[in-house]
């Protein structure tokens, strides 16, 4: 099944649309895995919501749409009053209504975001990784890959994500404990340091549920970038993950050079799916 899923070929068309079969058994069977994922990880924000087929990540100490948003439980029965429910739900919050969801796993939904009036934000496709398919890049000169252990270094880390992305570089008191309760819960944060302390960029991923973890926030600063760091990061989330027993590990690509450095470390297409959002 392993090397089905790995032998899916790069379609030619744009990267914003490429579209992956989901026909074989195990296409089917992985994004289910990776919808409980998702499920499981809003599951265990801070102050999460239930509501009919959904539930909402909620997190009391930002009003970030990327953090505090839904997903249905995958294979939900799911109506067009279930949806105004959800949107009640996130008014009476005080957040911006917003789901991401595997897209195979919610079949009408969208057609029913739509009504209510969400708009698209964005189609990605997911990669994933097994363990027998990472491949580890070659050591880099004068750079250091290891865990924040301190509240300083998990500042540092997160103020170069934000620069990285494009953001405000100051880490808030508030990111900071968000970053150490994920270690805490047993997810993975690496930090790329240079020979004089400097934060050169870092990654992270959610703790593995049933043997499933995502790898998100993977940036490099500018001053960093083209001599393979992200591609190093990518994979040394990835193995720690791997030792802690993770089976799979996914994420996202949100560009052309980020697809091309995801698949050099072992990373496949195998689904899609969508975000979309209430103004």
């Amino acid at each position: 099944m392993v090397v089905a899923l790995f032998s899916t070929v790069r379609s030619n068309a744009s990267f914003a649309h490429r579209s992956f079969s989901h026909a074989s058994r195990f296409t089917l069977t992985m994004d289910v895995r990776i919808q409980q994922s998702v499920v499981a990880n809003l599951s265990n924000r801070p102050a999460p919501v239930e509501v009919g087929p959904f539930v909402i990540g909620m997190d009391p100490t930002t009003a970030s749409p990327h953090i505090n948003y839904a997903t249905p439980h995958p294979g939900a029965v799911i109506t067009a009053a279930d949806v105004s429910d959800l949107v009640a739900a996130f008014r009476a919050a005080d957040r911006k209504p917003r789901l991401e969801y595997v897209i195979s796993c919610a079949s009408g939904l969208e057609a029913l975001l739509v009504a209510a009036g969400f708009i698209v934000e964005a189609r990605h496709t997911y990669l994933v990784c097994v363990p027998g398919a990472l491949t580890t890049p070659p050591t880099l000169d004068h750079l250091k890959l290891h865990e924040p252990g301190t509240d300083a270094e998990r500042a540092a880390l997160i103020s170069a994500q934000n620069e990285a992305f494009g953001g405000d570089p100051v880490a808030s008191s508030a990111d900071v404990a968000r970053l150490r309760r994920q270690q805490e819960a047993g997810g993975v944060i690496v930090m790329a340091v240079t020979d004089d302390g400097t934060c050169a960029g870092g990654g992270g991923a959610a703790p593995p549920t049933g043997a499933v973890s995502e790898v998100a926030g993977i940036a490099v600063r500018a001053p960093y970038r083209r001599r393979g760091l992200a591609g190093a990061i990518t994979a040394e989330i990835t193995r720690r993950l791997f030792t802690k027993g993770a089976e799979i590990t996914w994420l996202e690509a949100s560009s052309e050079d980020s697809w091309r450095i995801y698949e050099r470390v072992g990373y496949r297409p195998a689904g899609e799916r969508l975000y979309v959002g209430l103004g």
